[in-house]
């Protein structure tokens, strides 16, 4: 049985969970404190010498880290990823765009908010990465307007990766009432089959 090394408040870590789960997948749950440090120990360092979750173990000799990565690995040869070269480049072309331009201006607010990092000298800091965060949801935005979904026209690991933390930038101060392609794509997939909230444990 595959292992999951995850902290349930992990957007990251979600996108893994998310997709084992659509796809039927039984994994074991290794729950990690990232507050307490416990991936900077010793002995997760020997699982991931990088010290981050999730990180997806498939055979004692053999693990993965990195989110979408894993999620890539997981889709392959199912209807998560396409089978067209082009497709399959849009898909990595959106979980780029979800790694460089999304994540770190739209998880990051709410990391600091929801675990107490936020410090009056965060302010302009904060202010920045809300407007770099709203100008990545601009792009969503955009590009959803008449789609239902990222690429393709199907549900893919490209909606899974941007999905993750878009459905909780709410908690990092994103107001996403002026998103209405946004909201109807969030609805959309929140109603796929297999979906589970962000706190699911198996």
């Amino acid at each position: 049985m595959m292992r999951l090394y995850d902290f349930l408040d992990s957007g990251n870590g979600y996108k893994v969970r998310l997709l084992l789960n659509q796809l039927g997948r039984t994994f074991e749950l290794v729950l990690m404190d990232i507050d307490r440090g416990e991936t900077r120990t010793e002995a997760f360092l020997r699982i991931n010498p990088n010290g981050r979750i999730p990180v997806l173990e498939i055979s004692p000799e053999r693990r993965l880290s990195e989110s979408n990565a894993i999620l890539f690995y997981l889709a392959e040869g199912t209807p998560f990823l396409p089978e067209g070269a082009f497709e399959r480049a849009q898909v990595l072309q959106w979980m780029n765009f979800e790694q460089y331009s999304h994540e770190p201006n739209v998880a990051t607010p709410r990391y600091w908010i929801r675990h107490g990092l936020m410090k009056e000298d965060k302010a302009p800091l904060l202010e920045q990465k809300r407007k770099q965060g709203y100008a990545a949801l601009d792009v969503m935005e955009g590009h959803l307007s008449g789609k239902n979904f990222l690429v393709a026209g199907q549900y893919t690991i490209a909606d899974i990766c941007l999905y993750a933390y878009t459905h909780v930038a709410e908690e990092g101060g994103f107001d996403l009432s002026a998103y209405p392609a946004l909201e109807i794509w969030l609805e959309r997939i929140r109603n796929h089959p297999g979906h589970v909230p962000i706190t699911w444990q198996p």
